[in-house]
């Protein structure tokens, strides 16, 4: 799809649930969130961003990059709120490599970090979820309908490997680090899950933990896709589906999404005053590495 058009996809797919649910379920999950789910919003953001900056900087100091671990923080917060205020969201990780390879005068070097520290993110992402429907098998058939755009952000981070690949990405300098990363990147993912449990909790949701946790994997996974708008989309979607395939609601389901989407914005608002407080003093473009590198970037959703 063209990447001009992966926006507009996001986009139709919102129409169509509101087409199909009305506004009942984007009113009520307006109606959830309160001051304490806001607080507890911000306080789960902070700590899945610093996780998430470290893991950055560890992948960063590998391949020989300076990154103080407070710029890491406000750099990584800037970049979710970018990434929840523009299409695709993507384009706060495209800001937030080539500011740090123009940094380091190294911007190839910038896009390569940040490939892949996300990419080690998803990697957990995908191990978490086959671990928890080879522990409960019987909800695959359940959630047929609403896997098939699992399956598709699969294609979406294999794609990002290959292009990796074809631009020399060697990950040699990191393997050392995989520990670090993987415990960082299980923090993180942890953080984001109790985020959605707690949306689901507030979206009247009472389905037990065991039931809910793949079904928040799933909805983790397809937000890779980059025919979002602002992580908004395939997630409302997917959730919307799996939820009436397992019985506890389309509309419960597309409700819990939209509270999640809420919360999550919230959580990623400290990024607008690291936008603005931002150093403006960076060192001049390189604009042939800008064209040769972001393009890595550029298939990966949030």
């Amino acid at each position: 799809m063209a990447r001009g058009l992966r926006p507009l996809a996001g986009l139709g797919i919102l129409a169509a649930l509101l087409w199909w649910h009305s506004t009942s379920a984007f009113t009520a999950a307006l109606r959830a969130v309160d001051a304490p789910s806001i607080a507890l919003a911000l306080g789960i953001g902070l700590a899945t961003t610093v996780l998430s900056a470290a893991r950055w900087r560890a992948v960063a100091r590998r391949l020989g990059l300076h990154l103080p671990l407070r710029r890491a923080v406000a750099d990584y917060y800037r970049s979710q709120f970018l990434n929840a205020v523009l299409p695709a969201g993507v384009l706060g990780d495209v800001h937030r490599a080539v500011s740090h390879g123009h940094r380091e005068r190294d911007v190839a070097g910038g896009v390569r970090a940040v490939v892949l520290e996300r990419a080690a993110g998803q990697a957990v992402l995908l191990t978490a979820g086959a671990a928890v429907l080879l522990a409960r098998p019987s909800l695959l058939p359940a959630l047929g309908p609403a896997v098939v755009p699992g399956l598709a952000a699969l294609g979406v981070l294999a794609g990002v490997l290959v292009v990796a690949r074809r631009r020399s990405f060697d990950v040699r300098p990191v393997l050392d680090a995989w520990p670090l990363v993987t415990a960082l990147s299980a923090g993180a993912l942890a953080g984001h899950v109790t985020l959605f449990l707690v949306a689901a909790r507030l979206a009247g949701a009472t389905a037990p933990l065991a039931d809910l946790v793949p079904l928040v994997l799933l909805a983790l996974l397809v937000m890779a896709l980059p025919i979002n708008i602002g992580g908004w989309g395939p997630r409302e979607a997917v959730l919307s589906l799996a939820f009436g395939a397992a019985g506890l609601g389309a509309e419960r389901g597309l409700t819990v999404a939209v509270v999640y989407g809420v919360l999550a914005f919230v959580a990623s608002l400290p990024g607008a005053l690291a936008l603005l407080l931002q150093d403006r003093q960076a060192p001049p473009e390189r604009p042939d590495q800008v064209r040769e590198d972001v393009p890595a970037l550029a298939g990966r959703g949030q």
